[in-house]
């Protein structure tokens, strides 16, 4: 899963055109929306759209669920991992 975990990392560096970030800067457990890397609902979108694209993985973005696979690098793995 480490190397899901770094294909991710770089997907969200890549997507949201992440400037002076590694994706060694990015905790694996760390938030990723508000207090930790400071995502917003636009960056979700985004986010979610480049998973599509990337796993053929759909995320329901009006589904509760949804925050808790895009809480961090790790849950979001997870969900891929999951439904692929």
């Amino acid at each position: 899963m480490s190397e899901l975990i770094n294909e991710v990392k770089q997907l969200i560096i890549e997507t949201l055109e992440l400037e002076d970030i590694e994706p060694a800067d990015i905790d694996d457990e760390e938030a990723l929306f508000v207090d930790g890397l400071g995502l917003d609902s636009i960056d979700a979108l985004e986010l979610g759209v480049a998973i599509k694209k990337a796993y053929n993985v759909k995320i329901d973005g009006d589904s509760e669920d949804s925050k808790k696979h895009f809480y961090s690098v790790n849950s979001l793995c997870q969900f891929i991992e999951q439904n692929r």
